[in-house]
């Protein structure tokens, strides 16, 4: 399961020309229900799908991604691999622009984005984010 960037991954992102576009490859696998335990505050009253609580993410994070400069160019439902191992599938795909690699950074640590991460956190069963350059 990664749901969240190391330490080593993030110094290797910072290495990258800070003035060059860059594309995040996001692929995701939803849990079947929300798990909030690590943001509780977030939770709602009933139990939602982890669908759900990543929509309510990307509600909470398309103003915050505008604002920077970014874009989702791609977002597309996943399924099982045609060519890859037949036992991994993911339930959503995106493809998000930002025009700087700062600009990345600038929302991920940007505290409003932070408040409503949990989401993301809550909704997925594992992930992968892949920069493209």
């Amino acid at each position: 399961m990664y749901l969240s960037p190391t330490p080593e991954s993030m110094a290797a992102l910072r290495a990258y020309d800070s003035n060059e576009p860059v594309s995040m490859l996001t692929m995701v696998r939803y849990r079947e229900i929300a798990d909030y335990s690590e943001c509780p505050d977030l939770a709602p009253d009933l139990p939602i799908s982890g669908k759900h609580a990543y929509s309510l993410y990307s509600k909470h994070t398309i103003p915050l991604l505008a604002a920077v400069g970014g874009r989702v160019i791609l977002s597309a439902r996943g399924g099982p691999f045609l060519i890859g191992p037949p036992e991994v599938r993911w339930d959503h795909v995106l493809v998000v622009g930002y025009p700087t690699i700062q600009a990345f950074f600038d929302l991920t640590q940007n505290p409003e984005y932070l408040a409503g991460a949990g989401h993301r956190t809550a909704a997925l069963a594992d992930s992968r984010l892949l920069p493209l350059t």
